[in-house]
């Protein structure tokens, strides 16, 4: 059997989609596992031993997925796009069901109906007819043996801090990041891409050789082997915190507009007490959205800066010594 799953965006929802990959060769092993995303999030999957081949989605890459001969096609992104994809391959295909209904009325009414399921069981829905069964276990990445060579310049016991995050409003506020790094015990390795880069550097002024700014100057994958190299990690709800989860390290996530009950918290399932969620409780405003804004639409912010940051420092200490 020769299988196409999709997922375009972005690095946690792709890492999220691992399980389904492992699983599809646990239960058949001689399948064929084509996986077609956008051509940044190609390297996630390059190294995954699951995954025969991944092709960078262009509008020119219709064809020569047509004569591949794909028996079946597993959309776990389920928009317009992939709905052409489907419709041009003309081959059996089962999707994703995003419950944008049930986040809609969540966000706009407070109405939870949400299902009490991780979004990684509902993408595992998907390949049930296939015969596929989920095996307990977590999330996986692979880094590229390249990647090793970050270590070189890294403390020999460290918590990282993911800087950022894609939206405004699941950002921890640089003034909150800053003391919690100055109550971090251990050295403090900074995460982030070019956007954190300000972040990183306003955190370093402020606390100098204690924190090891590496925002902007690593690719995804040597991100990955910072983070499973830590003590402990703490975060925001970020792509980071979904690949430090497939190596089961210690996380403290602090939860801004978003809300764990979307089904994207750090997925552990073999080590579940190895994640705390922090998050403010009771809000009538949260959530905000099922993504977030730039900016809180109140203006107040209420999610992250009414956090209880100093039992959050507390926490990510308590991890690192358990280590």
């Amino acid at each position: 059997m020769k299988i196409l799953v999709i997922r375009f965006s972005s690095i946690g929802d792709i890492v999220l989609t691992t399980p389904v990959l492992r699983c599809i060769k646990n239960d058949l092993p001689d399948a064929e596992i084509h996986y077609l995303t956008k051509p940044q999030f190609a390297p996630l999957l390059a190294h995954n031993p699951h995954v025969t081949k991944v092709w960078q989605w262009s509008r020119e890459v219709l064809t020569s997925l047509r004569a591949e001969g794909f028996d079946h096609v597993i959309d776990l992104h389920h928009n317009l796009r992939t709905l052409r994809v489907k419709w041009f391959l003309g081959v059996k295909s089962t999707s994703f069901d995003k419950l944008n209904v049930s986040k809609y009325l969540m966000v706009r009414f407070k109405w939870n109906r949400l299902p009490e399921k991780h979004i990684v069981e509902r993408y595992l829905e998907t390949v049930a007819s296939l015969g596929v069964h989920w095996d307990g276990k977590g999330l996986e990445f692979y880094p590229a043996p390249t990647d090793e060579a970050i270590l070189h310049q890294m403390p020999k016991y460290y918590v990282a801090v993911v800087c950022g995050a894609l939206k405004g409003t699941k950002q921890i506020p640089v003034e909150h990041l800053i003391s919690l790094c100055k109550s971090i015990q251990l050295p403090v390795v900074l995460l982030g891409g070019k956007m954190e880069v300000a972040i990183g550097a306003e955190i370093t002024k402020s606390l100098g050789s204690h924190v090891l700014d590496m925002c902007g100057k690593t690719s995804i994958g040597e991100s990955a082997v910072v983070l499973r190299e830590s003590a402990a990690v703490l975060t925001a709800d970020t792509g980071l915190m979904h690949i430090a989860a497939a190596f089961e390290k210690p996380i403290v996530s602090v939860w801004g507009n978003t809300i764990p009950g979307f089904g994207m918290s750090p997925f552990m399932p073999q080590k579940p007490n190895k994640s705390f969620i922090a998050e403010v409780e009771g809000l009538s405003c949260r959530p905000c959205s099922k993504i977030g804004f730039a900016d809180c639409p109140k203006g107040h912010f209420h999610c992250m800066q009414k956090q209880k940051y100093p039992a959050i420092a507390d926490r990510i200490n308590r991890f690192a010594e358990q280590q």
